[in-house]
């Protein structure tokens, strides 16, 4: 009878791994399948029920496209739990390499019933990622937000700036990475990272398009609310988020956010202005978008408002 009570009690101390939600893989088949020792999954339970969860929805970029104004936006939402800092799991080797156990322990505790959410921009443009998040998880809903390419080439190029100007270092001016030898320089990497349809196809290899929503990021500056309320539908989540949340901040030109009557707005560093282009460049960045643009159109089945 001793011997019984005992493996009752060990049975009940033995800690379990919130599961994912129905739709999705379960956490502990996961870390199954990625060969995740046990002592792994022990470190993601809390004394109070919560829990450390893989991510069922990772938002994979682009960089520069509004990452950091959707994750704030989406966490406003009660049944989402966000990472706070960028994982680079899949794109950095050092941390690939320490395999799903570190990447579980990088997420947020959460209850059963949230949605655990990570971003990292630099997923969108990196060609090992696709694979290695469908061998992780073949049925993950996956979030993108872009912008016009040429605007978000812009932004790259003015984060990059400010970071040097911090640093008090010089930094060439935009014409010199734009322009090379009288033409538009195409090895310049943030070209490359604006377009779109050359990363897109590298993701519609491992995932249908119906796990990839798309979020306008320029119309999320514009007018955030209806853009968060696809994304609550594309999460399944129920609709929590309403447009009380969002008012206009006059002194900083954006949308700031509201929650449970406190305020808040994106860093600083968010929203600054971009260099002054001379506009016959600026058409030349129009017209080198403009089939690439297209071909994505036509991968995704959708158009955008860009140039």
């Amino acid at each position: 009878m001793a011997a019984l009570l005992l493996g009752a009690v060990l049975l009940l101390a033995q800690p379990q791994l919130v599961p994912s939600r129905p739709a999705e893989l379960g956490q502990q088949e996961l870390l199954r399948k990625a060969g995740t020792l046990q002592d792994d999954v022990r470190e993601g339970t809390a004394p109070n029920g919560s829990a450390q969860q893989l991510p069922q929805t990772i938002i994979i970029g682009v960089r520069k496209g509004g990452t950091r104004a959707l994750l704030e936006m989406l966490s406003l939402h009660p049944d989402v739990a966000a990472a706070e800092n960028e994982v680079h799991f899949f794109d950095w080797e050092e941390h690939y390499n320490h395999g799903l156990g570190w990447y579980l322990s990088q997420m947020p505790f959460s209850w059963p019933h949230q949605l655990t959410v990570e971003k990292t921009p630099a997923y969108f443009t990196s060609p090992k990622v696709p694979e290695r998040v469908h061998s992780m998880n073949p049925s993950i809903r996956l979030l993108l937000i872009l912008r016009d390419p040429s605007e978000r080439v812009l932004s790259d190029y003015t984060q990059v700036f400010y970071n040097h100007m911090q640093k008090r270092k010089p930094y060439p001016s935009i014409e010199e990475f734009l322009v090379r030898d009288g033409r538009l320089n195409v090895d310049y990497k943030a070209l490359n990272r604006s377009l779109y349809h050359v990363h897109m196809q590298n993701w519609l290899r491992f995932f249908p398009v119906r796990h990839i929503h798309i979020v306008d990021g320029d119309r999320l500056i514009r007018d955030p609310f209806p853009e968060i309320q696809k994304v609550e539908r594309f999460l399944k989540l129920s609709p929590q988020i309403n447009a009380s949340n969002f008012y206009f901040n006059k002194t900083k030109g954006f949308y700031c956010l509201r929650d449970s009557g406190r305020d808040r707005c994106l860093h600083e560093s968010k929203g600054r202005a971009h260099p002054q282009v001379d506009p016959k460049l600026l058409n030349k960045l129009h017209e080198y978008f403009h089939e690439p643009n297209k071909k994505f159109f036509e991968l995704v089945g959708r158009t955008f408002d860009w140039h």
